[in-house]
């Protein structure tokens, strides 16, 4: 069973160096980008809806989770889905996050192993409080060196359950076989810079066009021998009040008992194609 939600926030490539900036960019194509996605309820720490784990397989990662959640409270969770919808899969990775709210409310210690083997892409989503631990450069190493490899033979369950052991290893402290090469860090600096301007850029045009749009109505007025603008007044504008709607965003998750703890993500994670 599937749950609709309507919302937009294409932070994929914004990392956390700048979070005054990732915040505008968020709230600014929050604003322009609004669109319906269909998510799969969070049936459990394992969601397969493409159909591509062994049962062997699945009962190893929900035991492993299960482990790490129960030793450090961060909740990882593996997410397979039949087709992103036409998005790329940062935005469906953050926008599915946030639906489930993974992790803990105050420590945002979630994180979300998303593959989509229509469009062949993978992405692992981190949430807020977990960017230090599992940084974007050390995603992005164990995506490319323990995932996509088995992906490319056909092996989904050998390359999900890998690279989940490359997630809890680090998340456990021990990162010696995921350092990530000079190469990786300088090609996703360069990366992040040139699509961060590219967001600014739009964030402004969105801002000017907003101002031009308002500025449409109201009408030129003589004062005191100045013309002035003056802003038309709505018939309701003394007497109208905003109503509150219903959380169309608050769907719950399936019978199982299992649910995210509240947490969020920015968009920090790494994302890899085969």
């Amino acid at each position: 069973m599937q749950s609709r939600i309507g919302t937009a926030a294409l932070c994929g490539a914004v990392r956390p160096g700048n979070r005054l900036v990732s915040a505008s960019i968020l709230l600014c194509l929050f604003v322009l980008f609004a669109f319906a996605l269909d998510f799969p309820a969070l049936s459990g720490r394992v969601v397969d809806q493409a159909a591509v784990l062994t049962a062997a397989s699945k009962s190893d990662i929900e035991a492993k989770t299960r482990a790490l959640e129960e030793k450090s409270g961060i909740q990882l969770v593996v997410a397979t889905v039949a087709s992103l919808q036409g998005n790329d899969i940062e935005t469906y990775a953050n926008e599915l996050f946030r639906f489930w709210k993974l992790g803990e409310a105050k420590k945002n210690n979630g994180v979300l192993l998303l593959v989509a083997p229509k469009e062949r892409k993978v992405r692992i989503e981190v949430g807020y409080g977990l960017e230090g631990t599992l940084t974007d450069a050390l995603s992005s190493v164990v995506i490319a060196s323990a995932i996509i490899p088995r992906f490319k033979t056909g092996d989904f369950s050998g390359g999900i359950e890998r690279g989940v052991d490359g997630i809890i290893s680090v998340l456990s402290g021990d990162t010696a076989d995921w350092q990530p090469k000079p190469s990786v860090r300088f090609d996703e600096h360069q990366s992040d810079l040139i699509v961060g301007t590219v967001f600014i850029l739009i964030c402004v045009i969105i801002f000017v066009l907003g101002v031009l749009f308002s500025a449409r109505s109201g009408r030129y007025a003589r004062r005191g021998g100045q013309l002035l603008w003056v802003p038309a007044r709505s018939p309701s504008d003394s007497s109208s009040r905003w109503g509150r709607g219903g959380d169309s965003s608050s769907g719950s998750s399936s019978d199982s008992g299992f649910s995210g703890g509240g947490g969020s993500s920015g968009g920090g994670g790494a994302s890899g194609s085969w």
